[in-house]
């Protein structure tokens, strides 16, 4: 069967040959079950079908060995022994007695001999990388963690003058504090003032603590969505919403021990630059005056955004991809940099009055501002001070910043994987886009001056209904006239 028969078969079905051979201890194979065999795999449409009649709409029905033979006799196509092989083969994926259409697909030799994207990397997934050896398994680890802190870092730095101009905006007071605080009419007015200032390094004030941070940030935010999801994964690939919710809400609990820190050094870095009469402020300076226990002030706000910005992000994000899949289940960069945005305005935009309760506790109050002992305590200051909207100040800026950071990160980690790509035998990282396996190689380019291309093809067709003394409907070129000559008599 490999050897003359190779594009009929799936890599599942070549990969269990020797265990169905035969279906038996001894695996010998006699004449009629090879023969059984082959017209099964030239069959599978008409298998498909059967299963179809069955099923309905529905994929997810199971059909039993009685069920299928039953609604197979009406077709005489395929014998008893077809379907023996059919479900011998579909046990020795899920030992169940069933059939699903899973397992057609599973089996179904394809018009190329290639499966689909995700048909492909689903199976090459459940099957690769099992007795990997330890040393392994730790260089692929560092190698996405490398690649997703060279992501991170990208989108954190293409985004950071929004982020800071949305950290101004949060920080600045509306009343109880000193004369004339009220600096930036706006977020573009905020913008032009740090430009003409501060000059343009005045917008990545900041910037290298940022990161530094995001290097074990987005590690330990990947890893734990991606560990919480696997637990939760069925077995046909599916996860339940609640646990994507769980998963990623445990994912934005586990970043804080890492974005807490990076965030008040990066704060009081970036609302420094609003005073330019003072001394300057270094992140070492910041570090200093903290301590170890400071750099965790308002780590309860940062939970209060986080969790919630996780839980709402994961899932969104990964409901936008699968919405944006092709035919094949492929998702392209472009449809990664959507997917990122859309999941980023809803995931942003309902955190902000945590982000704005965690800014005023993380920034250093200056003389005649009003000073935060907890989060309940900074909610009611802000509410009775400056009303109900300025919870939500700094909200599109938020957005703006947060929808394509995402969205940058994920389309450079995507094309980092392509360009530098290594194959450890394992799981392929979220983001990449392997080739599907395909059994034909070398296929001729799609042009039409080859030889025997399109143009050639026109030329042969081109008067076919007046040909042979047939009466056909005229042949219509797309590039060409129609023709035009006159039908002939058929022929006596």
């Amino acid at each position: 069967m490999v050897t003359i028969r190779s594009h009929m078969l799936t890599p599942f079905v070549e990969e269990n040959l020797v265990s169905a051979a035969g279906g038996s201890i001894s695996h010998q194979v006699s004449f009629s079950y090879f023969n059984a065999f082959n017209s099964l795999l030239n069959n599978m449409e008409l298998v498909r079908k059967i299963y179809s009649i069955l099923a309905g709409t529905r994929k997810d029905v199971e059909v039993t060995k009685e069920e299928f033979s039953q609604n197979a006799i009406r077709y005489g196509q395929v014998t008893p022994l077809e379907i023996d092989i059919l479900y011998q083969l579909a046990d020795l994926y899920n030992a169940t007695g069933r059939l699903t259409l899973a397992d057609i697909e599973r089996i179904a030799p394809l018009a190329e001999g290639a499966l689909p994207y995700n048909l492909a990397e689903l199976q090459r997934q459940q099957s690769h990388g099992l007795g990997r050896s330890v040393w392994l398994q730790v260089a692929e680890s560092a190698y996405r963690f490398t690649l997703g802190s060279v992501a991170g870092a990208v989108g954190a730095t293409a985004v950071y003058p929004i982020d800071l101009v949305k950290t101004r905006m949060q920080n600045q007071r509306g009343t109880g504090s000193v004369v004339g605080e009220l600096m930036y009419k706006n977020s573009f007015d905020c913008f032009k003032k740090v430009l003409r200032y501060e000059g343009f390094f005045g917008l990545y004030r900041g910037l290298i603590p940022q990161l530094i941070g995001v290097a074990p940030e987005k590690a330990i935010k990947l890893t734990v969505n991606d560990f919480v999801r696997d637990k939760f994964t069925k077995r046909d690939g599916s996860i339940p919403l609640f646990a994507e919710i769980l998963a990623g809400g445990c994912a934005g609990g586990s970043q804080v021990i890492f974005t807490n820190p990076l965030e008040i050094v990066k704060i009081r870095l970036q609302v420094a630059g609003e005073i330019t009469t003072g001394p300057r402020v270094s992140a070492l300076n910041v570090l200093r005056d903290l301590g170890l226990f400071g750099l965790y002030k308002g780590a309860k706000a940062c939970f209060l955004r986080d969790i919630p910005f996780s839980a709402i992000y994961f899932p969104v994000y990964a409901h936008c991809k699968l919405l944006l899949a092709d035919e094949n289940g492929r998702v392209g960069g472009a449809n990664l940099l959507a997917a990122g945005a859309m999941a980023g305005v809803p995931a942003a935009s309902l955190v902000t009055p945590a982000d704005v309760i965690k800014t005023r506790l993380q920034v250093a109050a200056r003389a005649g501002q009003t000073t935060y002992s907890g989060v309940i305590d900074c909610f009611r200051k802000i509410l009775r001070e400056e009303g109900p909207s300025a919870f939500w100040k700094g909200t599109a800026a938020r957005v703006f910043r947060s929808s394509p950071q995402f969205g940058v990160t994920l389309v450079t980690y995507e094309l980092l994987q392509r360009w530098f790509y290594v194959d450890f035998g394992g799981l392929k990282p979220s983001g990449s886009e392997p080739t599907p396996k395909s059994r034909i190689a070398d296929l001729p380019p799609a042009n039409p001056d080859h030889i025997g291309g399109y143009r050639l093809a026109t030329a042969t067709f081109a008067g076919i209904e007046n040909k042979f003394g047939l009466y056909l409907p005229k042949f219509k070129s797309p590039s060409g006239p129609v023709a035009q000559s006159k039908p002939v008599a058929a022929a006596q």
